[in-house]
């Protein structure tokens, strides 16, 4: 089955069935049967659009669909390499809470664990919120594999006791993304990154390099002055800090003001 991505990024499959944009030249109509365009992000609906046009008009006796994220699809199993590239993996969909401005409750529903798949970079939306068993077998899966487990779909500060701690940092992360997306998360927060910060005994400097905080900015009335000092207190406790612009489906470019604070985030030492 060839896939078909509005963009690419870093997830984006590499191999020789995954495609970026309209169809090549080279391509043939005795290559392919069945095209599925997948879209994650709702701002790239248009593109999909473009390229289920394209693809279809290019290959009509072929089964062209198109899914994804961007159209409330809720996920099934995941399949590695499918439409992740190899390496990344997602044991769970879903999420408990509900966030006014997540879409994944309503896309996904409440949290439901899948069969656990090999990768390193586990993009599960609430990882920690699985259960007790679960959690224990992604943490055994993480040990087999040949590169340091990155926990880039976040982790979620208020269900970090210093036991789930101590497992994380038993397997020598390459990285642990937390998320402050509102004010009455800070205090989450800090528990969390004092725990991590004694149980390895590191210093601010040191954690900086393993410890990330994607922050949700431009939100529900939020100001830059207000945004800016969530990103220097994150800073401030030795983590790197990676603002979110909020986006939705009336997203209609960001403000000059907004665009400056993140394209200045190197002045807070947010990524350097």
């Amino acid at each position: 089955m060839i896939r078909v991505f509005p963009k690419r990024t870093r997830a984006t499959p590499i191999d020789s069935e995954a495609f970026v944009g309209a169809p090549p030249l080279w391509l043939t109509r005795a290559n392919v049967d069945e095209v599925y365009i997948s879209c994650t992000f709702t701002w790239d609906i248009p593109i999909a659009k473009r390229l289920f046009q394209a693809w279809q008009f290019r290959f009509p006796d072929a089964v062209v669909r198109w899914g994804g994220p961007a159209f409330c699809n809720p996920g099934g199993e995941f399949v590695p390499g499918r439409y992740l590239r190899m390496g990344y993996v997602i044991t769970s969909r879903g999420c408990p809470n509900n966030c006014k401005f997540c879409m994944v409750p309503k896309r996904e529903g409440k949290l439901r664990t899948l069969s656990i798949r090999n990768g390193w970079d586990v993009l599960d939306n609430n990882l920690l919120a699985c259960p007790e068993r679960h959690l224990s077998a992604v943490f055994d899966m993480l040990r087999r594999q040949p590169q340091k487990p990155r926990f880039t779909g976040g982790l979620e500060a208020a269900r970090m006791n210093k036991e789930v701690a101590e497992e994380l940092l038993a397997l020598k992360p390459a990285v642990m993304f937390f998320a402050y997306d509102r004010p009455q998360q800070k205090h989450h927060l800090e528990r969390a990154f004092s725990l991590i910060r004694g149980i390895k005994n590191w210093s601010k400097g040191t954690m900086r390099h393993y410890v990330s905080c994607y922050i949700l900015v431009g939100h529900d009335g939020d100001t830059v002055p207000e945004a800016e000092k969530r990103i220097a207190w994150v800073i401030d406790q030795g983590v790197r800090a990676y603002p979110m612009y909020f986006r939705d489906e009336c997203y209609a470019g960001r403000p000059p003001e907004w665009h400056d604070l993140i394209g200045g985030i190197m002045s807070f030492g947010g990524k350097g």
